[in-house]
């Protein structure tokens, strides 16, 4: 059981090779960071059975009233509740901290369908404050899952 990045040690077809008019920022982007590998920009978890999960962009980050907020940290948080199945945080833009955030949630475990959104909405703002900070704490909750009309939570 082990977290990283994702790095890849061959190539493959399809693969990038350059960024139109900037090979520098290329190589510096996805050849510098670990040296004889693609760093794809993912973040991975590996079992001890050897299985893969990805756990999120590593260069995804949302600046909110002044603090640097990863949004596969949050999602990490917010994947241990009980009820959350897998999901994502996305930014918005906001009048006075720059930027929110709102944790959309794709899936939810078979066992959430009892929960009422509203009460998940508040467990989960509860989790993100006592995990990382009260800041991180997102206004909006959007809980979706197949069957289910999308939700909106204030």
């Amino acid at each position: 059981n082990i977290s990283g990045a994702l790095c890849i040690s061959q190539a493959w077809p399809g693969m990038a090779r350059t960024i139109y008019n900037d090979h520098k920022r290329f190589l510096e982007t996805y050849l510098t960071p670990y040296p004889g590998f693609f760093f794809t920009g993912d973040g991975v978890y590996r079992t001890s059975e050897g299985y893969y999960q990805l756990t999120g962009r590593l260069d995804d980050i949302i600046n909110i009233s002044g603090h640097r907020l990863g949004t596969a940290e949050v999602e990490d948080v917010v994947n241990h509740h009980v009820a959350v199945a897998e999901s994502a945080v996305i930014g918005y833009p906001h009048e006075i901290k720059g930027e929110g955030k709102m944790p959309a949630f794709r899936s939810l475990k078979h066992l959430s369908r009892g929960y009422r959104t509203a009460t998940l909405a508040a467990e989960l703002r509860e989790l993100i404050s006592k995990k990382i900070a009260k800041y991180a704490a997102p206004e909006y909750v959007q809980v979706t899952c197949a069957g289910w009309p999308n939700t909106h939570l204030g």
